[in-house]
């Protein structure tokens, strides 16, 4: 009674109000997503990738931090990973964190062989400024023969 109706209507704020009072909460989420939420995502993705694309041969890390060769791929939960010469272990495939090497085929090895062949057959032949070997290195550290020029 001792207050008036103009005043306990302009105490009770407007309607927009509350949406502005939201604003901020909406706003962290955002920003959680973006900066937490998200990247996480991508790398469980990554992993998942990484962890379905184990083959036989590949050289792994394990969870425990042990450095293994799979040698064979038991079912789709579950690879047996060679730590040592006749020491092989089961391991789940999810525990797998990292995948250091994978061999290459047999063909694309021949192949890299062949071009790197062929690349250091032109690189002998073709003089460019640039000499090959020991000596190569010693020019380049100053430590090579004075030209004269």
């Amino acid at each position: 009674m001792l207050i008036s109706p103009a005043y306990a209507q302009a105490a009770a704020g407007g309607g927009g109000s509350g949406l502005v009072s939201l604003l901020p909460l909406v706003l962290i989420f955002v920003v959680f997503y973006f900066l937490l939420i998200r990247p996480q995502q991508k790398k469980m993705k990554a992993h998942k990738a990484l962890v379905e694309a184990v083959r036989r041969g590949d050289k792994v890390v394990t969870g425990g931090g042990l450095i293994g060769t799979v040698s064979k791929v038991i079912n789709d939960n579950e690879i047996q990973v060679e730590l040592a010469e006749g020491v092989r272990v089961r391991v789940v495939r999810s525990t797998i964190q990292d995948v250091i090497s994978k061999p290459e085929p047999a063909e694309k090895a021949e192949a890299g062989k062949a071009k790197g062949a062929a690349a250091g057959a032109k690189a002998a032949n073709d003089d460019g400024g640039q000499s090959q070997g020991l000596s190569g290195v010693l020019k380049m550290l100053g430590m090579g023969r004075k030209s004269d020029s």
